[in-house]
């Protein structure tokens, strides 16, 4: 089961890497073409607010709840019966989802109102600037707004799929939605006297082609089916009575990042790019690992629990720590050793400033603390949603989300105007860590997992390889000043040297110690 986990997590990460490899692209143009202004928080606003909605309702909490249930109807070996599932689940989602959508639309100064309330209180109290502000993001928003339709769809398609083992269509079909940002930014937003109005049109374009690709796989794996509305539908009943609850659960750290974007609409102007910047490098390697890995577990854990196989279920989910472990560790220290570099690199173009590479740097330094915990949280919730438990992981949700405004109490305020967006980021790392450590105490005392001494033992390997990974790469890393006098050939070349320092040492270590492939094809 081990190796077929892996190979699924390999064809998962290897899609996602290219979809993320677009994703830098499409924020390098955005840095170029509206570095850290007004209009690139403006903009980046506009596109978080859906966003975070898609990951309610699509791609978090509903994601978790249908596919359980539909690995429970795959079990009862009756075709017809999951295919009625799925048309009732796509008709029911399908039509609340338009009407939330259409209601985004036409509401869209209210949402403008709520989350960029800083924006609005200032405009209210006469600061035009901050008034312009937000009238363009209410125009932006009704732009962008409805690819929560696409996108909610998507994820359903996507979830399909999934459960049905057929993993590598969902994790390709992002690349869609980078390429068409990439094609507006290029082609279009240059058009506008607002650049950033022509970005917003990419995502309406980019969600349409997303869906357009996944309809011929639904078609050849014989479940693309009428929608049909089935509110009371037995299925459709399970279906929302578990993702109710994890609406909250699943969706905690992305309730903190918007609460960390309402609060730097507060702050100096720059701070929500800022915070974009650095948050678009952290969701790289938690994508490409963390999501990854989390996307090929749940249908397995799924079945497990619905045969009433615990001693699969505990083994299942001891590969998943283990390939967090391996990859997360050293990735969380390399990006904050080498914050500074890569967004030199990455950003540091046309309307982003040195200024805006420190301060972005900044950010993901303290983001950077949280990797590992995001990571965690990523393959420890799905322990309890495999189960059909989705009150536990909301309860721990909830206390993490206070402790999330406790931090930013502590934090952000003390780092006052200019520098309070590196607190936001960092008392979202602190809250990730408890609900990570919490998601993982609960599991351990419910006597559902609990890390083997296997996991211990490479734990510490891990630890040992990411300390000497970090003293190479430190001790061969230029200072801050040497990398803005480099010129841009000079720093790819530096970054892919540092980055080659950090790949060999860590896993040279880890085969020193007597780390193996065939380590992770077992529990």
């Amino acid at each position: 089961m081990s190796k077929k986990l892996l190979t699924s997590g390999l064809i998962v990460s290897v899609m996602t890497l290219v979809s993320r490899v677009l994703g830098l692209v499409r924020d390098v143009i955005l840095a170029g073409l509206l570095g850290a202004s007004a209009h690139a928080d403006v903009y980046l606003l506009a596109v978080k607010i859906p966003n975070f909605m898609r990951r309610l309702f699509a791609e978090g909490a509903f994601a978790q709840a249908f596919v359980p249930v539909l690995s429970e109807y795959q079990n009862k070996d009756d075709p017809n019966k999951m295919r009625e599932l799925i048309a009732y689940a796509s008709g029911t989602l399908g039509t609340i989802v338009t009407v939330v959508a259409i209601a985004g639309v036409i509401g869209s100064p209210i949402l403008v109102a709520i989350f960029g309330s800083g924006w609005f209180v200032m405009g209210l109290n006469g600061d035009n600037e901050a008034w312009q502000k937000f009238e363009l993001a209410t125009i932006m928003l009704k732009i962008t707004f409805p690819y929560l339709w696409f996108v909610t769809l998507i994820a359903l398609s996507g979830s399909i799929l999934n459960a049905m083992g057929r993993f590598a269509v969902s994790s390709f079909t992002p690349v869609f939605l980078n390429v068409a940002i990439i094609a507006t930014a290029i082609y279009i937003a240059p058009q506008f006297d607002e650049p950033a109005i022509g970005l917003a049109c990419g995502w309406f374009i980019g969600g349409l082609a997303q869906l357009l690709f996944q309809i011929p796989f639904l078609h050849r794996a014989k479940v693309l089916v009428k929608p049909k509305w089935g509110w009371n539908d037995p299925g459709v009943v399970k279906i929302r009575t578990l993702m109710i609850p994890a609406l909250f659960g699943v969706s905690v750290s992305q309730i903190n990042l918007l609460i960390d974007t309402v609060i730097a609409t507060s702050l100096i102007t720059g701070s929500v790019s800022w915070l974009f910047y650095s948050d678009r490098l952290l969701e790289f390697p938690l994508g490409l690992f963390g999501i990854a890995i989390a996307t090929v577990i749940l249908p397995s854990l799924s079945r497990h629990h619905n045969r009433d196989s615990a001693k699969d279920f505990r083994q299942t989910m001891d590969w998943a720590v283990r390939m967090i472990l391996m990859m997360g560790l050293p990735a969380a220290m390399g990006l904050m050793i080498l914050a500074q570099p890569l967004v030199t690199v990455l950003f540091m173009n046309g309307e982003f400033s040195s200024r805006d590479v420190m301060m972005a740097s900044y950010s993901l330094m303290a983001y950077s603390i949280g990797l590992l915990s995001f990571m965690m949280i990523k393959v420890l919730a799905p322990g309890f949603y495999a189960r059909q438990d989705t009150k536990t992981p909301v309860k721990i949700g909830i206390r993490a989300m206070v402790a999330n405004m406790g931090f930013n109490a502590i934090f952000a305020i003390s780092l006052g105007y200019e520098y309070g967006f590196i607190g936001l980021a960092f008392a979202t790392s602190c809250s990730a860590t408890c609900n990570a450590f919490w998601l993982y105490r609960k599991l351990k005392a419910d006597d559902i997992y609990q890390f083997s001494a296997t996991t211990l033992q490479f734990m510490l390997k891990t630890l040992v390889a990411t300390s000497v990974m970090l003293a190479l790469v430190y001790y061969f890393n230029p200072s801050a000043e040497t990398w803005f006098e480099f010129d841009k050939m000079t720093q790819i070349w530096t970054l892919i040297q540092l980055i080659a320092v950090a790949l060999i040492s860590y896993f040279s270590v880890l085969v020193i110690t007597g780390f193996r492939i065939k380590h992770l094809l077992r529990a």
